[in-house]
């Protein structure tokens, strides 16, 4: 007799959701698809109940590919956006680039070589705007690839012409207020780029320098010092630049500290008395070569005391200065006013020359003939052998120590006085202010609040000035009759117009005849024979005013962002410029929180170098396994932290996406009969095993939810995998199986089989959408409903069942999957020793004599289905064989057989019921049942 094809019975997987995902094609078809369908635009107009949620995009910088330290924060950004969407909220996302300064204009002068030194200003300015835009369009598509949804068509360009009218709005907003002033003062200088540089653009780096042990002989003691030796008497400064000598104008000492007089070799020495065993031995003197005078004399003792430069006809005062420590040198310190921002204000409280005789390139002036054309940090050798020429060198060494470094070109910067244009931090209480409103924002982590307050707290008055040629041009105006350098304020509101117009070129292409209304003058002669200056602005003015360029410019955002986010060196940067900019003219943050990522370094913790070779660029990552995965990478990462990223690190992310992947098909494949309009079965009539699956999955929404709230993404992507992976694939999936194989197909435990599945399946695809942005919406055009929306990201993420969660279901399933995990110890075992093959073979023997003994002895027939065997059975005394003793579960002994009865051909169990069908003979009672 003919038996039927048993397994064309069986209600097996059937989807066309692929689990080779070929992402890296797949996804820019997908990109393709949310284009032509308008999807963003559909997001921006759905209807939300929570109102407008704005993150305001910090710009990357217009220069070259993006970086994986690009790509995670577009990525942090893009999965807060589309969760706030999904979570109530109405979103705008409009992403910007900061287009002006100086790392553009270096390349736009290696493009035009020995053409530089003939191109105009303008010249330079257009092909600047060229090279910007050209990098604007290459990273604007690669940011789109990384599935970032936004108005790409509509960005913010610092250079826009909208954009640098705005600037010089607020530049004026400034001035009217009193806030920026002009000076001549030490600023940090890079002598390779030719340009002053702001706090944010310095970086510290280990530098060589030479370090000098100087005398500076007393002249005049003033009857403040006993003045004895026929060699002289002497203050002694330590420096590490002994380039500065030529521009000293004092010698400070601490009012509170103690001085000695010691009688040496080389005279009588003025040195801190904390200090002076060092200073002996530095000098090369045993104690047999000098002698303690037994007067001392506190530091305020000596002020004004007049000595003479080592070697410079000048005279320079003994002046008292807190800042003058003993953790080095001798207590005593070298001061140049021009070159130090401590000399600087010290100097300027005792009307002392603000001198730096060094030019842009870095070099000696004719000021200093001895070193002129000389760079200064060359020029040491010649200022040490000065000192020793003139009998007033004391020791000399090498000092490996912190040096600030230019972030552009990477060479050591030096402090140099020069005229700039600055903001003041204390004119108009700029500093208190700020520091009060950061106490009103949400930093996130906490330690921002910290980090930004220290920063804040003890930064100079903000240097504006910029010597180059692209970027907004601060409209400063020189008297020819008298040098005044001004601002006015009708010109600024004059350009502001202007600029909106033809954009800010017109300051350098234009005469000023041109662009100068009527009747502005000197304020101090009160000549109108005036010349432009050409100085442009600091580009964190740039974009720090973005708040107010872009927020406050658009009807369709918050003036106020919800959220700045960038990496934690923007504390010094874009946060703090921008929290300056907005409390200095509205006395208020632009941002409500601010969040702070860490950087990428490879899997050993070290920075990311080409000389290393450890540089990961995202395009690979995307080329080789998709965005997803790298997307899934920033999730599962701890933000807060430096985050690791290598091969290895990313295989293993990869392998977690195919168990989500694979988890999502096998629902789908189960689910291709089941329309969940028609078929659903209420949840009074789900089986226990399904209600204690909601309950999980009731619990995991409600984590999730707020992990997403909390901004505690790592904790998103480590609770759904383990969701996946372990009570998923691992534990009711695998147990369902058989269920949703072998049963009738529309029969009631099926369809709460399949209800339970697409009640999971719907609600992980809405809590990954905002991470997994291709494979949710992927899976989401195959899940049966006719009520869903176009696309996942057009849907909410799901509710929170509260009546799912059953804390007397999961307290009792605990007890159940306890002895359960026993069994299968002893199944394993078995195995193991090749009593049996497959766990189908099984038959399950126990004894239980421990508290929940009689829930048990009732839950037999779930324990053969959640173990997968084929029986199960609770005795009181087990038959001789290989008895396993549970250690963990007292009272617990198990003896695991093989199953004495025949296989059934269709579902694979060992029954005494098969053939007891005559018309099936080969298959079990229950799949007859099936079969009917």
């Amino acid at each position: 007799m003919d038996y039927p094809d048993y397994k064309a019975t069986l209600n097996l997987p059937n989807t066309d959701f692929q689990m080779k995902a070929e992402l890296s094609k797949r996804e820019p078809e997908i990109l393709k698809g949310w284009e032509g369908t308008n999807l963003y635009e559909k997001i921006t107009k759905a209807d939300r109940a929570k109102g407008l949620y704005t993150l305001h995009d910090g710009p990357p910088y217009a220069n070259g590919n993006i970086h994986i330290g690009h790509a995670l924060n577009k990525i942090l950004k893009d999965i807060i956006i589309k969760s706030r969407f999904m979570s109530g909220y109405s979103i705008e996302y409009v992403p910007g680039w900061d287009c002006h300064g100086l790392p553009i204009e270096l390349q736009v002068e290696k493009e035009l070589g020995k053409d530089k030194l003939t191109a105009t200003k303008g010249e330079v300015r257009e092909k600047c705007r060229t090279y910007a835009k050209k990098y604007v369009d290459i990273q604007r598509e690669e940011f789109k690839r990384l599935g970032i949804f936004g108005r790409w068509d509509e960005p913010y360009l610092t250079m826009n012409y909208s954009y640098q009218s705005a600037i010089m709005r607020e530049l004026g907003r400034f001035q009217e207020k009193g806030l920026i002033y002009r000076d001549k003062k030490p600023i940090h200088w890079c002598a390779s780029c030719r340009t002053a540089l702001a706090e944010a653009e310095v970086e510290h780096a280990d530098k060589t320098s030479p370090t000098v042990f100087a005398k500076f002989k007393v002249v005049d003691a003033k009857k403040n010092l006993e003045v004895g030796s026929d060699k002289g008497t002497f203050f002694v400064i330590w420096t590490t630049t002994p380039w500065t000598l030529p521009a000293n104008m004092a010698v400070a000492v601490n009012p509170r500290l103690t001085y000695c007089k010691v009688s040496t070799p080389a005279g009588e020495l003025i040195i801190n008395k904390e200090l002076l065993a060092n200073c002996m031995e530095s000098f090369n003197f045993s104690e047999s070569d000098y002698e303690i005078d037994a007067k001392t004399y506190l530091g305020s003792e000596l002020e004004g005391i007049e000595l003479a430069h080592p070697f410079i006809d000048r005279r320079v005062p003994v002046l008292l200065g807190d800042f003058v420590t003993t953790e080095a040198g001798t207590g005593c310190v070298h001061i140049a006013p021009g070159h130090g921002h401590d000399d600087y204000i010290l100097g300027k409280k005792h009307g002392l020359e603000v001198y730096a005789p060094v030019n842009d390139f870095g070099k000696f002036t004719k000021d200093f003939p001895e070193c002129e054309g000389q760079f200064v940090f060359k020029a040491n050798s010649s200022i040490i052998e000065l000192l020793r020429e003139r009998d007033s060198l004391l020791g000399e060494s090498d000092l490996t120590h912190s040096y600030p470094h230019c972030w552009r070109c990477k060479r050591p910067v030096i402090f140099r006085a020069t005229a700039q244009w600055f903001i003041s931090m204390e004119v108009g209480h700029l500093r208190k202010k700020a520091l009060e409103v950061i106490d009103n924002v949400n930093w996130i982590p906490d330690w921002g609040k910290g980090r930004i307050t220290s920063m804040v707290s003890g930064r100079p008055d903000w240097c504006l000035s910029r010597q180059r040629a692209w970027g907004v041009p601060i409209p400063a105006l020189k008297c020819t009759p008298c040098e005044e350098s001004f601002l006015d304020e009708s010109l600024i509101a004059h350009l502001v117009k202007r600029f909106k117009e033809d954009g800010a070129d017109i300051w350098f292409t234009e005469e000023l005849s041109e662009l100068l209304p009527k009747g502005i003058k000197c304020p101090r002669c009160g000549k109108d024979d005036l010349t432009k200056e050409e100085d442009i602005l600091d580009v964190w003015f740039d974009s720090g005013v973005s708040f107010a360029a872009v927020l406050e410019e658009r009807d369709y955002l918050n003036d106020k962002a919800e959220l700045y986010l960038e990496g934690s060196d923007q504390h010094r940067g874009w946060f703090q410029s921008a929290l300056l900019t907005s409390v200095g003219t509205r006395d208020t943050a632009p941002f409500k929180s601010v969040l702070t990522h860490g950087f990428v370094v490879d899997g050993k913790g070290r920075k990311m170098s080409k000389s290393l070779g450890n540089v990961i660029a995202p395009n690979l990552i995307i080329e080789k396994y998709g965005v997803e995965v790298l997307r899934l990478w920033v999730a599962s990462e701890d933000y807060r932290d430096e985050m690791r990223i290598s091969d290895e690190i990313i295989k293993r992310i990869s392998e977690a996406y195919r168990r989500i992947r694979n988890t999502i098909r096998f629902i789908l494949g189960n689910i291709s009969d089941f329309n969940p309009d028609t078929d659903s079965v209420d949840y009074s009539e789900l089986t226990e095993l399904d209600r204690l699956t909601l309950h999980r999955l009731s619990l995991l929404t409600d984590k999730v939810e707020k992990a997403y709230d909390d901004f505690e993404f790592h904790a998103i992507y480590h609770s759904v995998h383990n969701f996946c992976a372990v009570d998923l694939s691992a534990f009711y999936l695998d147990i369902l199986k058989d269920c949703l194989y072998t049963a009738k197909p529309n029969s009631k435990v099926r369809r709460a089989a399949q209800t339970t599945i697409h009640h999971i399946l719907d609600t992980l695809l809405r809590l990954l959408a905002p991470i997994l942005v291709f494979t949710t919406d992927e899976a989401w055009q195959f899940m049966p409903s006719a009520n869903k929306a176009e696309s996942v990201h057009l849907s909410e993420f799901p509710k929170i069942h509260k009546e799912w969660q059953d804390a007397k279901l999961a307290e009792k399933w605990e007890t159940i999957l306890s002895v359960k995990s026993e069994l299968s110890k002893a199944i394993e075992g078995a195995r193991r020793d090749k009593r049996i093959g497959h766990s189908l073979d099984a038959k399950v023997e126990f004894t239980f004599t421990g508290d929940s003994k009689k829930l048990i002895e009732e839950e037999t027939s779930t324990l053969k289905e959640i173990l997968i065997v084929s029986e199960v059975t609770m005795v009181d005394t087990l038959n001789e064989g290989d008895v396993f003793v549970s250690e963990e579960l007292e009272g617990l002994s198990v003896v695991v057989t093989k199953a004495n009865a025949a296989k059934c051909e269709r579902c694979w169990h060992i029954s005494k019921s098969v053939g007891e069908d005559k018309e099936h003979p080969t298959v079990c009672k229950r799949c007859v049942e099936a079969l009917s």
